[in-house]
């Protein structure tokens, strides 16, 4: 039996229904909110897992809840369920904070995969990455590429070690500059790409074709293992 909690905000009745069903067979325990702000406080009290939030919500809408759950420092995945066609809907959960999405109607099965990705990540607790030739080890904060160690910046590390922890996921550049250097920090886009060249120099077999950080066009960065 799982013992991972997770948060589903939702108003429509019969969609939170069949959700809350859905990922308690899975094993899950499974909390629900049927507005923002109860989604809210409710995240803050019980500090999820996982959080599966509904964008067009009555009181405090999805993307007020994921950027104050952000500025908060709260770091738990977010899956957001948004309308069919509503693309501008995603690109903005997305750098407010949302992990992955979902579009309206899905399949349940796509969703459960999906959240039991992140969470078997944050199960296992993601401590040494593997990709390519390289390692990145969290514990020892080390970098070694093909046997040899590879000197990182306190940032570069931090950086890569962000990157390569929301693999799969775009992330957009305010998103990285608040997660790993703080919302209060005077870092501008310019900076964030200086430090991806840097990386790439030092990961990536060939930095004029990236294989691993794929930039994400008038957006930010994806990394790709």
């Amino acid at each position: 039996m799982l013992e991972e909690t997770v948060l589903i905000i939702e108003d429509d009745p019969a969609m939170l229904r069949g959700l809350k069903d859905n990922f308690e067979f899975e094993g899950y325990q499974v909390k629900t909110a049927i507005d923002g702000d109860e989604g809210l406080k409710e995240a803050i009290r019980i500090q999820p897992d996982l959080i599966i939030l509904d964008l067009m919500l009555p009181k405090v809408n999805g993307y007020e809840v994921c950027r104050f759950l952000r500025k908060e420092g709260l770091e738990m995945p977010i899956i957001i369920l948004t309308a069919k066609g509503q693309e501008a809907d995603v690109v903005l959960g997305l750098k407010l904070g949302a992990d992955d999405y979902v579009t309206k109607p899905f399949s349940i099965n796509e969703l459960l995969a999906r959240a039991d990705s992140f969470l078997r990540r944050r199960r296992s607790g993601a401590i040494v990455h593997d990709f390519g030739d390289c390692r990145l080890d969290a514990r020892s904060r080390a970098l070694v590429r093909a046997g040899a160690d590879v000197p990182l910046s306190p940032k570069e590390f931090d950086l890569l070690h962000y990157l390569v922890s929301h693999s799969g996921t775009a992330l957009s550049r305010d998103t990285i500059m608040n997660r790993v250097w703080g919302y209060d920090c005077m870092v501008t886009p310019r900076s964030i790409d200086r430090f991806v060249n840097s990386l790439r120099n030092k990961i990536e077999p060939d930095p004029a074709q990236p294989r691993f950080i794929k930039t994400v066009r008038e957006f930010g960065y994806k990394f790709d293992r």
